[in-house]
């Protein structure tokens, strides 16, 4: 068993997960973090402390072989992060909005990039869950 990120967490990003994950299996993308399947060893802390409610046991059924695979394949490509950082500024407006999937995107996170600068638009793929 491992622990998934799903949809919500898309343009809410809150990070409070982060701050209580002993072996630091986050990663993170430009508007969405992802746990890294291999490196989670099932503790679970991080789910109570999602605000957004965007972090489920791969058991549970609002989970799918999709959402893991997502992880997965992000968490190898985006960087480790291990210290909370502040949630977008309309985080809360984004919390339970309907299709954020479509806002997904697979740019890396980055310190650089302050919102709202140029050039910080998200850049969005057509990931569909299979």
């Amino acid at each position: 068993m491992t622990y998934v990120v799903l949809e919500n967490c898309i343009k809410c990003k809150y990070m409070d997960c982060v701050e209580v994950c002993p072996v630091d299996c986050f990663y993170a993308g430009e508007n969405m973090l992802v746990i890294h399947p291999d490196e989670c060893i099932d503790c679970g802390v991080c789910e109570p402390e999602c605000p957004a409610d965007a972090i489920v046991a791969d058991s549970d059924s609002r989970s799918s072989d999709a959402w893991l695979k997502l992880n997965a394949d992000y968490a190898r490509v985006w960087p480790n992060i291990t210290h909370k950082g502040a949630p977008p500024a309309d985080a809360a407006q984004w919390d339970g909005a309907p299709g954020k999937l479509a806002a997904f995107s697979s740019a890396p996170h980055s310190e650089d990039e302050a919102p709202g600068a140029p050039g910080s638009e998200p850049r969005t793929v057509p990931w569909r869950p299979r």
